[in-house]
């Protein structure tokens, strides 16, 4: 039996961890394959841990791994990747800006036998999408073209969460990134395997205002550029 590991990176997401956890439970997966859930603690200073806790208690399938000083959102996936024991693996903000009853759409193209990479886009499809801001749209458009110029792929959503990985492929490669710069440095290494098949497929957005709890920011896009050109020319 198969199994994917949704990997759920948190810091202070007191309001939303609950919501995320019992979502990702309902949904169930194509083919049987069975669900994993990672909670990574990044030295929450809310109840976070605490929740995390109580959920690991109510759900058998449910592990959680706490960072006694705070890491980044990529020190977070580092350690979920690490201790993740499934076949795949798909990222899962604790927020609930992205539907967990999406998998499914990610999960086809592997099981099909197509793909071993999938990125989830927010650029194209008939989902729903929030309308907020436009020079973050702007910035997320700069950063994929960039990208893309230098990996010489077409992804239309560098920048997306969600990204679904067959596991072996993923734990092959070393990641560096301790925060926000590992979406363009895992997608530098990911397209440089041989002969590796990534797709995309549209996927639906809530996203979250700064009030609502965002939390990145125009320093994190000029983070965002330096890993482009680090991890595309300088340290491949």
């Amino acid at each position: 039996m198969k199994t994917l590991s949704i990997l759920i990176p948190a810091y202070n997401e007191q309001a939303t961890l609950v919501d995320i956890v019992e979502k990702v439970d309902k949904v169930q997966l194509i083919n049987g394959i069975q669900k994993e859930i990672i909670i990574v603690n990044d030295c929450s200073t809310d109840d976070t841990l605490v929740i995390a806790r109580k959920l690991e208690k109510r759900f058998d399938n449910l592990v959680v791994f706490n960072h006694e000083v705070n890491k980044g959102k990529g020190a977070a996936l580092h350690t979920g990747i690490e201790n993740a024991t499934g076949d795949y693996l798909i990222i899962q903000d604790a927020d609930l800006e992205y539907d967990p009853k999406e998998y499914n759409l990610l999960l086809q193209p592997i099981e099909d036998g197509f793909a071993d990479v999938v990125y989830g886009t927010r650029f194209f499809g008939g989902k729903p999408h929030r309308i907020l801001f436009f020079w973050h749209t702007i910035g997320n458009k700069f950063l994929t073209f960039l990208s893309n110029a230098l990996t010489n792929v077409n992804l239309s959503d560098m920048e997306t969460c969600y990204k679904m990985f067959k596991l072996p492929i993923l734990k092959s490669i070393k990641l560096k990134e301790k925060r926000f710069g590992f979406e363009p440095e895992v997608t530098a290494k990911i397209c440089r395997i041989d002969k590796v098949r990534i797709y995309e497929v549209g996927i639906s957005y809530y996203g979250r205002t700064y009030e609502e709890g965002k939390k990145i920011g125009w320093k994190d896009g000029v983070r965002a550029i330096y890993c482009i050109i680090k991890y595309n020319i300088f340290s491949r």
